[in-house]
């Protein structure tokens, strides 16, 4: 299942984009190839940043539920989900967006691992999908995308630390009233998120100049899709301000 859903069809894609950018840069093809991956995952991603961002905008109320039932947990939890059902808020769907993207980061490195590229293997080729004439795998003439990049794993851990910072709200601390452990929890989940992800991140697409393209493409991705989505947020504030 993993090689026909998912390290064929990424195979494909890349071998197709190396066919129709210049002078067969591998590096091109891996960043048309993610910006293919998300705008397919768009909807769940913009889903994910409307739901960090309206977590963001109820937390003055969160607040005030978590002091007025702080002696109520079980009522303080009742009405907290109703919160998020009234808003339309599904507080784990940030979380699901990310592990979605695991299986194809995995192919993905897979496809450079197995050494099926610089070099094509016409027996993994759709029909449609032709074998380049060209094949660079120097990205912009400077960078082996095949082998190890200090300088795009750097650039890796640096988007996503700033998608993180940007992104991602805070929960409260422990210390304030009424915050509940599976709250508590959630702030060490974005704790992590925001300090030890970009770590992991930068290691990871040391590993692979592939990989840390994918990335920086897609951290980069993440930040318009989040500057959107605020965009879109403040301008509609007002609207329902005058109604």
């Amino acid at each position: 299942l993993f090689h026909t859903y998912l390290y064929v069809p990424i195979y494909n894609l890349l071998v197709f984009f190396v066919s129709i950018v210049p002078g067969g840069d591998i590096g091109m093809a891996v960043i048309c190839a993610t910006l293919v991956v998300k705008f397919i995952l768009l909807p769940l991603s913009l889903s994910a940043a409307r739901t960090q961002k309206a977590m963001k905008d109820i937390e003055p109320t969160l607040k005030e539920l978590r002091e007025k039932y702080k002696d109520d947990k079980e009522t303080q939890a009742k009405e907290m989900f109703a919160l998020y059902k009234e808003k339309g808020i599904k507080p784990f769907s940030s979380i699901f967006s990310v592990f979605i993207q695991l299986p194809i980061i995995i192919a993905l490195y897979w496809v450079f691992n197995t050494k099926s590229l610089p070099g094509i293997d016409p027996s993994l080729l759709y029909s449609f999908v032709h074998v380049p004439t060209v094949v660079s795998h120097m990205f912009l003439g400077l960078l082996n995308i095949t082998g190890h990049s200090i300088t795009l794993a750097v650039v890796a851990g640096l988007t996503q630390l700033v998608q993180a910072w940007y992104a991602i709200p805070v929960p409260p601390a422990s210390a304030e009233v009424g915050v509940s452990p599976g709250e508590d929890f959630a702030r060490a989940m974005t704790l992590q998120a925001r300090y030890v992800l970009p770590v992991v991140i930068g290691f990871v697409a040391y590993s692979s100049g592939a990989i840390a393209l994918y990335f920086v493409t897609s951290n980069i991705v993440a930040l318009l899709q989040e500057f959107i989505v605020r965009q879109g947020r403040s301008k509609s504030v007002p609207a329902l301000a005058k109604a």
